[in-house]
Parts: C-alpha cells; structure tokens; sequence
C-alpha cells in the first residue's frame, strides 16, 4: 500500500469518527479545506463516494461503512501493537545469552547479575562457562567476558570489573633454597605482564 493511501485512509477514519471536517482537521494538524481536498482524492481514486456532506454533519455511505468496518479495527490493532512496543523501552526484557571464562563468570558476572536480575524478572540471562576463545558472532552470543589480554583484537571491549591482581604462595621449604620471587612472573622467568581486568567483548 502506498504511503499516499495509508495517510488518506486515516483522514478518512477521522472524519468517520469525527463526524466532522473541522474536529477531525486539528485532529489531524490540517486545516479542512486540506482534509476535504485529501478525501476526494481518495474517492477518486477509488471510483466510489464514500462520505455524504451536508453543511451540518458527515456520515459514511454504504461504501463507506464497508471501509469503516475493515479499517477501524485494523488501525486500532497496530495503534495497540505500536504501544506495547513502547513497553520494551520502558520495561527491558527477553534474552542475553553470554559466553564468559570460568574465573570472569564466578568473580565478576555472577555477582552482577545477582545485584541485577531481581529488578528484571522479564531478563533471562544464559551463560556459558567456557575458557577457550569463543566467536561470539558465530555462536549467537550476545557479549563474552574474557580477561583483558584474551580480547579479540577486532572486538568491541567493555571493562565491567576492577584491576585482579596475583599472589604466589608457597612453603617455607620451597623457598629455603630459591630466592624470594617479587612477582609471580618470577617462577618462570617471563617478563611481568601488566594487571588483569575482566572486560566484555561485544557485537560491534
């Protein structure tokens, strides 16, 4: 349907209502000359007289109650569904599915969403724990959650917790007969690597 037809129909459902050109006119932000103008182009188009005008009220023909019958109820349904779609801005709900590693799931996700959900009870979160690297595009995820250094390089990255830092813990024994390591890079012998953070990764 074109737009043009769409916009004359809904004149037309005013004036019905109405019964009147200049009610339904600043209803609908024109003047009635404009609106009457619009309806006989509707008409025309047609080939059929939908509206009788008489210098005191307006009412439907034949045709034209056929019409009202049909287009009424229609344009209310989508004037309903346009409304309970304004209640998605309103009222977040539906699902979020998250692939996270197991260490970002229980130290950052989990106690989020603990603080988070029991204000949404529409959310429904889906998590899955797992430590390899994830295309989060491919698996139909919404977000990943991977420590800092395991992000993607073409991925969109978030911080979403603090600065984790490592602590090395050994016994007295151990350390009778080896230096004291300042850090746990030590151990190894690989160059310090800079502090970790939990960061999620999303669809750009």
């Amino acid at each position: 349907m074109a737009r043009e037809t769409l916009n004359d129909l809904i004149a037309f459902l005013a004036v019905v209502r109405e019964r009147s050109f200049t009610r339904a006119a600043a209803q609908l932000g024109v003047s009635p000359s404009a609106l009457g103008q619009t309806l006989r182009g509707l008409e025309a188009r047609l080939g059929l007289r939908l509206l009788t005008r008489t210098t005191r009220s307006v009412a439907p023909t034949e045709a034209g109650e056929r019409l009202l019958q049909t287009l009424g109820p229609a344009l209310d349904e989508i004037d309903t569904t346009l409304a309970g779609l304004s209640e998605l801005r309103e009222k977040p709900s539906g699902t979020i599915r998250i692939t996270a590693g197991e260490h970002a799931a229980e130290a950052v996700l989990w106690p989020a969403l603990e603080r988070l959900l029991p204000d949404y009870p529409d959310i429904t979160v889906e998590i899955d724990v797992n430590n390899t690297l994830t295309d989060i595009v491919a698996g139909r995820y919404d977000a990943g959650v991977r420590l800092g250094e395991q992000v993607a390089k073409d991925m969109v990255a978030v911080r979403i917790g603090p600065e984790m830092r490592r602590a090395v813990l050994g016994a007295p024994s151990y350390f009778a007969g080896r230096p004291r390591p300042k850090t746990p890079q030590d151990l190894t012998g690989r160059t310090p690597a800079s502090n970790r953070s939990a960061t999620m990764s999303v669809r750009p």
